[in-house]
């Protein structure tokens, strides 16, 4: 058997491409990956979709039952799973199905999870900027009203003309008199 060598540079080259892929973070790694996880991540979650539905159910129970009956009335040599041992092939399969069930709809949870987490946080910034605009309008109402102080209302200017045309009446009257 021959020995194959591996020369130091090269060891070097994969060590450093392993480290890269290690040390890299989740978004530059290669889109391979992220594309082969996505895909399986979607899978997760259609499983999990379809077995919480009514029909995966009623389903699993006809198979059942279906099961159960074929090998409790067919003729002995026609079953093949036998009702006196507690129909063994059933139990494993229902046992399998449970086994890679129960890790999927984990994974569709944490698939699940992670995009509530990100909504939070968008919700978050979201009302953060919300309650920033909302100041910043507080503001400017409260500089306006300031404003507002200084600047004439329209029953200021009546009562200023009234007063004026009061004033010119007045001396009016007393040029007339004169």
């Amino acid at each position: 058997m021959e020995k194959q060598t591996i020369s130091a540079t090269q060891r070097r080259r994969r060590d450093v491409h392993i480290d890269a892929q290690l040390n890299a973070p989740k978004g530059l790694r290669p889109a391979l990956t992220r594309r082969s996880n996505d895909r399986f991540g979607r899978f997760t979650e259609g499983v999990a979709r379809a077995m919480g539905t009514p029909l995966f159910l009623i389903l699993l129970t006809i198979l059942v039952v279906t099961w159960m009956t074929y090998n409790t009335l067919a003729p002995a040599a026609y079953r093949f799973d036998s009702a006196a041992i507690g129909f063994t092939a059933l139990t494993l399969l229902l046992s399998l199905q449970a086994s890679y069930a129960a890790p999927l709809i984990l994974l569709a949870q944490n698939r699940q999870d992670d995009r509530d987490r990100v909504s939070m946080e968008q919700d978050r910034q979201r009302a953060e900027r919300n309650l920033a605009d909302t100041e910043y309008l507080a503001r400017e109402v409260v500089a306006l009203r300031l404003a507002m102080k200084d600047v004439a209302t329209k029953d200021f200017i009546r009562s200023e003309l009234r007063s004026l045309l009061e004033e010119m009446d007045k001396s009016d009257k007393a040029n007339d008199n004169a």
